[in-house]
C-alpha cells in the first residue's frame, strides 16, 4: 500500500509540474522555423580592444547579424550604452572614450537599417568599473545594446 502511495504521488507530481510548463505558441518544428520570434527585445553586446573605439570583426558581425535578424520588425527603441573600464585614463578620459564606443555602434547599426529616430546613446565612462571593495570590474571595453522590436 505505501509502495502504491508513492507511485501516486510521484505520478500526481508530474502531472501538476506538465500543467505549469509554458504553453508554446508553435505547434511543431515547421511553425518555429517560418516564425523564430526575432520581432522581440534583443540585448547584445559589442566588446573593444583596450583603449580603442573602432569596431573589431567580431563587433561588425555581430551588429549585422541583429540588424539583419530584426529586417522587416517594428524598431521601437534602440539604447546603445558605452562603457570603459577604470584600469587606465583619467575619468574624463573613460568618458570620451566610452561616448566614442556608442556613437561607433550606433553609427553602424543605422548603416545596417536601424532607423534614426528611435535611437537613445549614453555613456558610463568607467562609472561602475570598480567594485565596492575596490576590485576592477573585467570587460568593460563594451558597449550594450537593448533594441526594443516587436511584431508589426
Amino acid at each position: 500500500m505505501k509502495h502504491q502511495t508513492i507511485i501516486g504521488f510521484v505520478l500526481c507530481s508530474g502531472l501538476l509540474a506538465a500543467a505549469c510548463a509554458p504553453v508554446s505558441p508553435f505547434r511543431n518544428r515547421d511553425d518555429l522555423v517560418r516564425d523564430p520570434t526575432h520581432c522581440a527585445p534583443q540585448r547584445f553586446e559589442v566588446y573593444f580592444a583596450d583603449s580603442q573605439a573602432r569596431l573589431t570583426d567580431a563587433a561588425r558581425e555581430a551588429i549585422s547579424l541583429n540588424a539583419t535578424r530584426l529586417q522587416g520588425c517594428d524598431i521601437r527603441r534602440v539604447r546603445v550604452l558605452g562603457l570603459a573600464d577604470a584600469r587606465t585614463g583619467t575619468s574624463a578620459t573613460n568618458m570620451t572614450l566610452s561616448e566614442q564606443r556608442a556613437r561607433t555602434v550606433a553609427e553602424a547599426l543605422l548603416a545596417a537599417g536601424l532607423p534614426r529616430p528611435v535611437f537613445e546613446v549614453g555613456a558610463a565612462g568607467a562609472d561602475g568599473a570598480v567594485a565596492a571593495d575596490g576590485a576592477l570590474e573585467p570587460m568593460r571595453r563594451r558597449t550594450e545594446i537593448l533594441i526594443e522590436a516587436a511584431r508589426r
